[in-house]
């Protein structure tokens, strides 16, 4: 199962992660979520557990629990969607104005 942590501290490191969930089960891989430019964490990441009981009972326990003075929110990952990159999700088949202030 695939486990979306939000409101991570900003200076937790995968290995501290992994670490946290390992005392649920065997933890698979642990990822934050890093800024591709900067490299700074964007404060979630994901576990991923192969045994669905112990990543429902990590779920449980740890959605509310304080981790460096934060208190993370925990839950099962839903699929990614796509995103088409425009705004309300519409087709963009609007019309542009030119700098006089015609429409095409």
């Amino acid at each position: 199962m695939n486990i979306f942590i939000g409101s991570l501290p900003f200076t937790i490191k995968e290995s501290d992660l992994r670490e946290v969930f390992e005392e649920y089960g065997a933890v698979e891989s642990a990822k934050i979520i890093t800024d591709k430019f900067t490299g700074r964490s964007k404060g979630f990441g994901f576990v991923e557990m192969n045994n669905d009981e112990e990543a429902k009972r990590a779920i449980e326990e740890l959605n509310g629990a304080e981790v460096e003075h934060r208190t993370i929110v925990v839950n099962e990952a839903r699929e990614r969607t796509e995103n088409t990159g425009s705004f309300g999700g519409g087709n963009n088949n609007r019309r542009r104005n030119n700098s006089r202030g015609r429409s095409y």
